[in-house]
This record gives C-alpha cells, structure tokens and sequence, in this order.
C-alpha cells in the first residue's frame, strides 16, 4: 500500500458503510434535533421581529466587508429591527457589533465547529447548534429579510437555500441583498445565464438585489417591510414559562 497516496485510508481509520443505522439510534438523532429546535425557539421567542445577516468568518476588524457589516448592524436597529447572525467572528461579529452598540437588539446562532466557530461578545442572546440545517432554519424562521455579504462555502448555501424558499414560495417574498458587486459579479452573472437556459424565470433575478450602496439596501429592505407590515403588540406569554 502506498501510504503516501493522501486518497488511501488507513485500515484503522476506514468507516464501512454499512447502510441505516439502528432504530433506536435514529429515535436519539431526531429527539436530540427536537430539543435543539425547542431550545432555540424557547431562546428567540421574544427577540422581535429580526434582520438576518450572512457572510465570512474569516474578515478582520479592519476589513472593507468588516466595516460594511457593522454599518449594516447600526442600520438594522435603527429601523427598529433585531440583528441575527450565525453568532461567529468575521461578519457575523461585526454585524452583531454594530447594532450591539446602538442600541439594537443583537442575536446569534452559533454552530460546532473544530475551527474559526467561537460565540463574539456582542450579543443579548445566543443559542448554539449541533447541526447546520438546525441552524440554517432558525436563521430563516424569525427574519424578515436577508442580507448576503462576502462569504465562502457556508454563506454561498445560506443565500442559495433562503433564495430557493422565496422562489418556491415556501416562506414570503422577503428581500434579499448581495453586498458588494465586486465580490458578487461572476455569481450574478452565473444567474442571469440560467434565464436563457429555462432553468430560471426572468422574474426570479428581481428576487435579488446586488448592490455596493447600504443606503439602497436598507431603503430597498424598509420599503418592502413598510408596505406589507404593521406593527402588532402581543402579551408576553408562552407556555413553556420562557425569560422575558
């Protein structure tokens, strides 16, 4: 056996794939993806209507993407909204930052990760996850719209999974905002080339809005939440006795 060839595994650590697993194994898998969603729902419950943000772990304090994110934070409590993020470093922290620091609400949904994934300080609330689809569909399920900066693999399924939800209308027409035209211009033209194949209507572009301006994102984002929301007041309380 040729050991270096990085494609061979070792016999001691070779998996077999041996099909389903048990049933009782099964039952623990989905009773522990339960109390995940109960915990979450339970942590976010009262956390206000909310603006999601996605984008790279990887960018510094005094990155553009960096800077841009935490601007989008301050602009998401200034309508009133609460900041939610995948709870990391990178965007995500800077996003939670800038409503932190304003006076806005700021939530993270956190993920376990061997690297890059650590809880930043700048949240009221936060819950973290075992899986990624638990993840991803509180991140979904509380907001009312979306916004995409730079991002690799990770934030390229969020935006791709959110965008697929509002083409199949499975949740509403929310917004959804690419920053950074720059970042984003191969992928949006990767899109556009989809319409003449007939894998995607013309009307499914508009369902994105790509953009370097935060003024138009924010103005794009409040128009659509101005003309088909009001605001309802609801007493606070739940039968599961959740802290306020």
């Amino acid at each position: 056996m040729n050991t270096k060839n990085p494609r061979i595994i070792p016999a001691k650590e070779m998996v077999y794939l041996d099909g389903p697993k048990s049933r009782s194994y099964e039952l623990q898998f989905a009773i522990k993806v339960f109390r995940q969603f109960l915990k979450a729902f339970r942590t976010l419950h009262f956390v206000g209507p909310c603006i999601t943000v996605f984008g790279s772990a990887r960018f510094k304090e005094d990155h553009p993407y960096y800077i841009a994110a935490r601007e989008f934070g301050k602009r998401i409590a200034g309508l009133g909204f609460t900041t939610v993020t995948g709870g990391g470093p990178g965007v995500m922290e800077a996003a939670n930052r800038g409503a932190f620091e304003n006076g806005g609400m700021s939530v993270g949904c956190n993920i376990v990760l061997p690297h890059e994934q650590k809880e930043n300080p700048y949240l009221h609330k936060s819950v973290t996850f075992d899986y990624f689809f638990v993840r991803k569909t509180i991140l979904i399920k509380y907001s009312y719209a979306f916004v995409i900066l730079p991002g690799g693999f990770g934030t390229m399924d969020e935006f791709f999974e959110t965008l697929t939800l509002v083409q199949t209308a499975m949740i509403t027409h929310f917004p959804l905002v690419l920053y950074s035209k720059e970042y984003y211009k191969e992928l949006m033209e990767t899109i556009e080339a989809m319409v003449p194949q007939g894998t995607i209507s013309q009307d499914d572009l508009k369902l994105v809005l790509l953009t370097d301006d935060i003024d138009e994102a924010i103005d794009h984002i409040s128009k659509y939440i101005t003309t088909n929301y009001s605001i309802k007041h609801r007493k606070k309380l739940w039968w599961l006795f959740e802290k306020l």
